[in-house]
């Protein structure tokens, strides 16, 4: 997953040729789709995937594989629902401001931990004081930077105290890594308990309760008859995820029906093959991940460390690049259309979301316009052509990640304007190259933690140490996003939105490039697959018939 300091501090995206994040796993299947840990059961839906579990303590782990068992088998105070990405109440009877700097979550009656302890806010207090206590450096703690303290004036009320007033992503925070509720009387208050131990004392308070745990070969799940959540009831007897150690093998058993549901990572040729076949689904849907170029703008073209620094022409080559860019081409020859164009710094489907880069810099189709970017250096007395010196990494965002550049370079260069010395760095070195100015021009991408445009805002253009680390220090668009994200009023929010993206598609600290889509493979006789920018796959939406 990813993330941000100010409101938190993620990761960058995993290896996103695979269409998701890849990992590594240790079996393979061997038995017909209905067979289980917990027996056979004609409605069990049995799941393939490639991705990792780490830990199943929410204080331990903050990646997408143990995220996703944690969604299934914890309660949230609030979450996205069946039909969409809007956060509602889950175990929350209601979630609301109170107060400028106090959000106030009344919780339903009657709720229970499938081990049978109570449910109360005093277990709500202990979660979040928990992961603040630990602050583990591979946990999601970091999400909670605003959450001063909490207080339970009785068993059903929770109110969160804030650092800033109005924050509008507190709610979605709730949903978040950082939000599983976990039962004070299992887990210890200041430090990790061993997957095993979470796995035996039953804790959860989801849609399902772990029948079978064993850590990256196979995971199963029984419908948990307490769970009072907004997903309601599973829509299945129950859950069996097998894990794989490459999607070669995980390709063969959907292809094959040896699994029901095929859910990360399969590559993007494995996809294109499995839409020809008769025996499968392809279900796509819009991801959160976006994919962009970023200049480092000390050491660019005309940056503020250069000896020619200047900075109209700097941002005049940045625009002059955004207008010379084929992103439909990158989205069809590279990635054969598992990505699509992007023309925000908001990911397309979020609130608010618009496509100022197009508007600005590309024509109504979105197809690059060497005109415009002639006219655009011209204007501000560039000399051409301009020498780029563009850094990739060809490990952590894929072997397609070299396809993408070189057609990346032939684009720039063939309108004249630009000459790109081409490079690649293996990820570990990559990493410390790039926030030591090593890069000029360089590859990153990002995949936020809640279905809230602030969430590719404020983690990379926040001022301070933000994940960019391309000495981006515009006060007045931080002051906007700053704005948008303390702004009450949706209709208000929307247009300063807009107006945040507009601005950052004029100076274009990084200039958006794709945004990824997500896929589930399928048999033919499973429904219920939901794929929206909230990233979670719902288990409990899946039904076979």
């Amino acid at each position: 997953m990813t993330g941000f300091r100010k409101r938190a501090i993620l990761a960058p995206i995993l290896a996103i040729t695979t269409i998701s994040l890849a990992a590594c796993a240790t079996t393979e299947s061997s038995s017909p789709a209905g067979q289980s840990a917990t027996g056979d059961a004609t409605n069990r839906i049995v799941i393939g995937t490639t991705d990792k579990i780490t830990r199943i303590d929410p204080a331990g782990a903050y990646d997408k594989g143990s995220f996703d068992v944690m969604r299934q088998v914890y309660g949230f105070l609030v979450e996205p629902g069946a039909d969409d990405t809007s956060i509602s109440p889950s175990l929350a009877e209601s979630a609301e401001f109170t107060a400028p700097d106090e959000y106030t979550v009344k919780l339903k009656p009657g709720l229970t931990f499938a081990n049978g302890h109570e449910l109360t806010a005093s277990d709500v207090k202990f979660t979040f004081d928990r992961q603040l206590r630990i602050d583990d450096p591979n946990g999601p703690a970091s999400l909670l930077v605003n959450l001063d303290s909490v207080s339970t004036p009785d068993d059903l009320t929770v109110v969160f105290k804030l650092k800033d007033p109005n924050d509008q992503t507190f709610g979605s925070v709730l949903s978040s890594p950082a939000a599983p509720i976990v039962d004070e009387e299992v887990f210890p208050a200041d430090s990790v308990l061993d997957s095993q131990e979470v796995a035996k004392a039953e804790p959860f308070a989801g849609p399902y309760v772990l029948t079978s745990y064993k850590e990256n070969e196979l995971v199963s799940y029984d419908k948990n008859p307490d769970y009072k959540g907004v997903l309601g009831e599973a829509r299945n007897s129950g859950v069996d995820v097998r894990y794989y150690a490459d999607s070669s093998n995980l390709k063969l058993d959907i292809q094959q029906n040896n699994i029901d549901v095929a859910h990360r990572s399969l590559t993007a040729t494995d996809i294109d093959d499995l839409r020809s076949s008769d025996n499968v689904k392809v279900v796509e849907g819009q991801g959160g991940e976006i994919r962009y170029l970023t200049f480092n703008l000390n050491t660019q073209p005309y940056g503020a460390t250069a000896s020619d620094a200047d900075a109209s022409k700097a941002q005049a080559v940045r625009q002059a690049v955004a207008a010379s860019i084929d992103r439909p081409a990158l989205a069809r020859d590279v990635y054969r259309d598992t990505y699509s164009p992007l023309y925000s710094h908001v990911a397309d489907g979020l609130l608010g979301a618009t496509q100022p880069v197009k508007d600005m810099y590309l024509s109504s189709e979105g197809a690059p316009d060497a005109d415009k970017a002639r006219t655009i250096l011209e204007a501000a007395g560039v000399t051409t052509p301009v020498a780029l010196h563009i850094q990739y990494n060809p490990d952590h965002y894929g072997p397609s990640s070299g396809d993408e550049y070189a057609a990346i370079k032939a684009q720039l260069e063939a309108t004249g304007l630009f000459t790109v010395d081409l490079q690649s760095t293996e990820w570990v070195q990559y990493q410390k190259d790039r926030v030591a100015d090593a890069y000029p021009e360089f590859q990153l991408g990002w995949f936020a933690d809640f279905p809230d445009p602030d969430n590719y805002l404020t983690p990379l253009f926040a001022p301070g140490n933000n994940f960019l680390n391309n000495h981006f220090d515009n006060p007045a668009i931080t002051g906007a996003i700053s704005a948008a994200g303390h702004e009450p009023d949706e209709a208000a929010r929307v247009q300063q939105l807009a107006d945040v993206q507009r601005q950052l598609a004029e100076v274009l600290p990084t200039v958006p490039l794709l945004q990824g889509k997500q896929f589930v493979v399928t048999g033919k006789n499973i429904d219920g697959v939901v794929l929206d920018v909230s990233v979670g796959f719902r288990y409990a939406l899946l039904s076979k018939h």
